[in-house]
């Protein structure tokens, strides 16, 4: 039987989110609501999440020492980890230790963090259909890779990506031979642990690409089920997500193999929780391309259009609850940049985009902006996708960032 204590109190059911961005806060929140005790971690101060979280530290998760110091200073029930950028062999070693629970499991976080480990995992060990790759660990053996000494490259156009980071940085599509000294360099720049190893992708000419968000909880067998939410489609700019909708339009064929990828995939990595599955489709071919063992940023769509949002979905598989993927109203999101450099910043036309039918914002209150920062996210509900794109897209122009001049 699931037991949840009081918040704050000693019979507190206590869970520590790694990672407090605008996907940690949501989760933080649906936590919130089913009554648990929630420790916000990040490595800046005041991050979207740590502004909701019952209280929070500061640490740079991928130092293995101050990320085990905190876990043990809080002694949470389940571990949570958001963000790529942590020391996941820490995680293997506390969770081998049993008196914390990592979510989905030590060793999902470990092999999705590192692009390397979940391709191999996906083509050598499953047997799935990837698109083609090498890796690199210089200039010169990226473009070996890419060329070929006996036709084995993977030749051009390709996508060059560092084998960790996020959200599409330093990732870089080389269509000639001239683009890979600079493909590497933004690859070196755009790690998330600095100077290292790259992979080299053949390019995919896929008609579009969707999200499939899968989830791994407690049916009413007692065992973990897998069930999956309706298809998302979504755009990337630079490997960066920059609008969503749901359902996303499949032939019978493609979602069958789409389905049977996704659990393929997340059964090698076991645990309970959503994972966002990202698959290249052409006609009725399927390529499996990442997975990400927690709510996917193209997943912001479902806080419109399904009865449970992944974050929702999250917060109920990780605690042992039943989940329900149904689809309300088809829907659509659509980022809202920073636009500016700046701290402490403003936003105007809120009210004018909330005229848009069927429509919300979220606004993520991170403590700075980039230009190229996603700060908050419009969302929209239609009788189709195409429409709730259009309203979408229309509200997250209405908002202007300004620089405060309080």
């Amino acid at each position: 039987m699931i037991r949840i204590g009081t918040p704050l109190s000693p019979s507190a059911t206590k869970v520590m989110l790694l990672g407090c961005g605008e996907l940690g806060k949501e989760v933080i929140i649906a936590l919130q609501r089913l009554g648990c005790e929630v420790i916000g971690v990040d490595r800046y101060a005041n991050a979207p999440g740590m502004q909701v979280a019952h209280r929070s530290h500061v640490v740079v998760m991928s130092d293995g020492a101050a990320l085990r110091a905190v876990i043990e200073k809080e002694r949470p029930h389940l571990v949570v980890p958001e963000i790529e950028a942590i020391a996941t062999a820490t995680l293997v070693e506390i969770e081998k230790e049993g008196w914390t629970e990592i979510i989905p499991a030590a060793r999902a976080a470990q092999l999705t963090m590192n692009r390397e480990g979940i391709r191999r995992l996906a083509a050598e060990e499953l047997g799935l259909p990837v698109s083609p790759y090498q890796f690199a660990d210089s200039l010169t053996e990226l473009r070996a890779a890419i060329d070929g000494s006996n036709g084995d490259g993977v030749g051009y156009p390709c996508v060059v990506k560092p084998v960790m980071s996020s959200s599409g940085k330093g990732q870089s599509l080389v269509k000639t031979p001239a683009d890979v000294e600079a493909a590497w360099n933004y690859a070196q720049a755009g790690g998330r642990v600095g100077l290292g190893r790259v992979i080299v992708e053949g390019f995919i000419d896929f008609d579009y690409e969707i999200t499939q968000l899968t989830v791994r909880a407690v049916g009413s067998t007692g065992m973990v089920e897998t069930q999956f939410c309706e298809p998302i489609g979504h755009v990337q700019v630079n490997g960066d997500y920059v609008e969503s909708w749901q359902p996303m339009a499949m032939s019978p064929g493609a979602l069958r193999k789409s389905r049977d990828i996704a659990k393929a995939v997340t059964d090698a990595l076991g645990g309970r929780g959503i994972f966002g599955v990202e698959l290249f489709i052409r006609g009725d071919q399927v390529w499996f391309s990442e997975v990400s063992p927690r709510p996917h940023d193209t997943g912001l769509v479902t806080l419109a259009t399904q009865r449970l949002s992944e974050f929702e979905l999250h917060a109920r598989a990780i605690l042992g609850l039943p989940v329900d993927v149904s689809l309300r109203r088809p829907g659509a999101s659509a980022v809202i940049y920073g636009g500016i450099e700046a701290k402490g910043i403003a936003f105007e036309g809120v009210a004018e985009a909330l005229t848009i039918p069927e429509s919300d914002i979220r606004l993520f209150g991170k403590p700075e902006s980039f230009v190229r920062r996603r700060m908050g996210v419009a969302v929209a509900n239609a009788d189709d996708t195409d429409e709730a794109r259009r309203r979408a897209k229309q509200a997250a122009a209405r908002i202007r960032s300004v620089a405060d001049q309080i």
